[in-house]
């Protein structure tokens, strides 16, 4: 801060009224400004007002170093941030103490022409405080997030890799007496075509083999890239709704299918039926206690350079905060819902190069399948 001669002499005359006056200023600091009753660092903001004070008298004697200043501003971020106080505040005491500074600096009585140098310092001394205690605040929030963020990664690490030791023993365990049934029902059915209940039981059966695949597949951190092959979408689509056909028809479910007949896509047959599956029983699932008319639409187009499959129903719709998050592992909108199955087609349609969306207002839910438009095949 360059002066002239006659505004060192006012300096003086400045400096020894603010140390006359200094309790009544932070007196009238202390008693304006916000502090919450759970702070535990309310003690020492009294402290960090008497420094504060100090170093704006070196700022105007000129014998501040900005290090000083960087030095204090740190130490009150550290303490805002263990506080973990609202940071507004904070910023409200610094200008409440800064607007006192500058509306005392005239009680100095020093003419008019001469203050606007001193405020302009006061004002600088400010500013510059604000920016490193807030740099350093939010750097430190920051890494504060990124840790927790990290814990929570490493503690879902240690969740998946819990349950693929479970879902392992558990497949080798109940698998191999599940194949045994499916293949005696199956010989049952040959022998005795006419015996009723058979294809109950065989569906039954597969949706059972179905759910312990979902839970294999979680465990696994990829997905094993099976056979791919030249695929009617349509085709699987009329085989997923004949598979469902009985849960449908209880439930009394209109199904409108919009589709190209001739459209093929490039994929692995099984882990694509398995997605439509699991979106139809979805589908079904939340139509049951809706007030009729009940509907699930399927229907393929192609945007921007994508093919598009979706799946969608007029059922309740799912909270605007859930669909973010519907496709992570374990999380669920349904009452007694594993939270697998969604990661699981998330998962295998991004093994075959698409992606998943979610979308849901009051009138529709839908799931779409986005592939890359070098997926799709015309007959």
């Amino acid at each position: 801060m360059e002066l002239t001669s006659e505004q060192s002499k006012y300096k003086k005359v400045l400096l020894q009224y603010l140390e006359e006056h200094q309790s009544l200023f932070l007196n009238e600091w202390n008693e304006t400004r916000i502090i919450n009753e759970i702070d535990p660092y309310k003690e020492k903001i009294k402290e960090n007002g008497y420094e504060m004070f100090s170093l704006v008298m070196n700022t105007i004697k000129g014998s501040l170093s900005e290090e000083m200043l960087k030095q204090l501003a740190y130490k009150i971020a550290n303490e805002r941030l263990e506080a973990n106080i609202n940071i507004g505040d904070f910023l409200y005491n610094i200008n409440l103490g800064r607007n006192i500074m500058v509306r005392n600096v005239f009680g100095a009585n020093i003419p008019i022409h001469n203050t606007q140098v001193f405020i302009d310092a006061i004002n600088k001394h400010f500013d510059t405080f604000s920016y490193h205690a807030v740099t350093r605040y939010t750097n430190l929030k920051n890494k504060v997030i990124e840790e927790k963020n990290s814990f929570i990664s490493e503690n879902h690490k240690d969740k998946l890799a819990v349950l693929g030791q479970i879902s392992s023993s558990f497949v080798h365990e109940f698998r191999n007496p599940l194949t045994a049934i499916i293949g005696f029902n199956k010989l049952l059915k040959r022998e005795n075509p006419n015996l009723k209940y058979l294809d109950i039981i065989d569906y039954e059966l597969n949706q059972l083999n179905f759910r312990i695949t979902q839970f294999l597949h979680t465990s696994k951190a990829d997905f094993n890239e099976e056979k791919r092959e030249r695929l009617s979408v349509m085709e699987l689509i009329e085989e997923i709704q004949q598979l469902t056909y009985a849960s449908i028809v209880d439930a009394s479910i209109n199904v409108e299918i919009e589709f190209y007949s001739g459209l093929c896509v490039t994929a692995s047959r099984d882990e694509l039926k398995q997605v439509f599956l699991n979106l139809f029983m979805n589908a079904i699932d939340a139509l049951k206690d809706k007030e009729q008319p009940r509907k699930l639409g399927v229907h393929s187009f192609t945007e921007r350079n994508e093919l598009v499959i979706s799946i969608s129903n007029n059922g309740p719709a799912i909270a605007s905060e859930c669909t973010e998050s519907i496709f992570e592992p374990f999380f669920t909108t349904k009452e007694l819902g594993t939270g697998i199955g969604l990661y699981v087609c998330k998962k295998i349609i991004e093994s075959n190069d698409g992606y998943m969306k979610c979308v849901s207002n009051d009138d529709l839910t839908t799931f779409s399948i986005h592939f890359p438009d070098n997926k799709m095949i015309d007959d």
